[in-house]
């Protein structure tokens, strides 16, 4: 399991987070209790391992809404024992969970986004589009519509609308089109008839560029069946919430999307809201963050030589400087 699962850009994420969770309190835990670090995206749980290692003082609280996911990752982590608590759960969750929990604040937040490495390697799951699979892209199995459903049952106007918003794609007139006169006479259940009907369906000149041809409307689909953009929307300002004063967060994208949704909720928290010509500024108006990244941070060149799935990644991070004022 571990083999095959490479943890994206490890050490930086460890670095960002370690002022907050080294020590026996970390920073902002209170009378010497351990520091909580939360990843939100527990998948094969490669950076939850590095976490537990690294932080020998911290307790880890880790979701995942993929049941497949917590089971394989509770093995890797048994040897922590009590240290590891694994909960099924979305990430936008997260305050439920730590109500559940009698947790009132944590010390370091981690996301993953995106499609966890046992999502891609398992056929059967449907996310990859290189393999013939059946059409489901669900990351929690038990719940929710598949992508065959949203694409046999969606209206065409709608199926335009999740490929051009989810996948930026340019043609979506186009494949929904071609998908629409193909469900009337069969509807969709694997992955192969996609792939080779979005191929059918682009001109020659969009083909020959951006790699396959079909990664934008598997992009979009995943994003509409689990409604991944909705969740993090509320997932990340959740998570800036939950950390104590000293806390950190380091959010890892794959796309723009995501990345644009990051960025504008760290940068809004590092802001100050006050209105202009104050000749001082009350605490109400200060930033609640200071940004820890300059712009999105990238792998390094040996990173994507060795884990050709890091090469989408960007990485931002922040710490809280100051509570919530009511």
């Amino acid at each position: 399991m571990s083999q095959r699962h490479v943890p994206v850009m490890l050490q930086r994420c460890l670095d960002l987070l370690a002022p907050a969770l080294e020590g026996p309190g970390g920073t902002g835990a209170a009378g010497g209790a351990r520091p909580v670090v939360v990843d939100c995206t527990l998948g094969l749980g490669g950076h939850s391992e590095a976490l537990l290692t690294r932080f020998p003082a911290a307790r880890l609280v880790a979701l995942d809404r993929d049941r497949e996911a917590l089971r394989l990752s509770g093995e890797r982590l048994a040897p922590f024992g009590d240290r590891a608590t694994l909960v099924h759960a979305v990430y936008d969750e997260l305050p439920d969970v730590l109500g559940r929990l009698g947790i009132p604040a944590v010390q370091g937040v981690l996301f993953d986004l995106g499609v966890s490495s046992m999502q891609l390697d398992e056929a059967d799951r449907g996310f990859a589009y290189a393999q013939d699979a059946p059409l489901d892209m669900r990351m929690d199995q038990t719940a929710g519509v598949s992508a065959a459903e949203v694409l046999n049952t969606y209206p065409a106007g709608e199926l335009v609308r999740i490929l051009r918003a989810y996948g930026e794609e340019k043609q979506a007139k186009r494949i929904v089109a071609a998908i629409v006169r193909e469900r009337e006479k069969e509807p969709f259940t694997g992955s192969a008839r996609l792939v080779a009907l979005i191929r059918d369906a682009l001109p020659q000149a969009v083909k020959r560029t951006g790699g396959n041809p079909a990664k934008r409307t598997f992009q979009a689909l995943r994003i509409e069946v689990n409604g991944e953009l909705t969740v993090l929307e509320r997932a990340v300002p959740a998570a800036v919430k939950a950390l104590a004063v000293g806390g950190r967060i380091a959010v890892l994208s794959y796309h723009s999307l995501e990345d644009r949704l990051v960025k504008q909720v760290l940068a809004e928290g590092a802001a100050t809201t006050a209105p202009p010509g104050l000749p001082v500024v009350p605490d109400r108006y200060q930033p609640r963050l200071k940004l820890l990244t300059r712009g999105a941070e990238l792998p390094t060149e040996e990173e994507v030589a060795r884990n050709r799935r890091a090469a989408p990644a960007r990485l931002r991070g922040a710490e809280r400087i100051r509570e919530d004022v009511r």
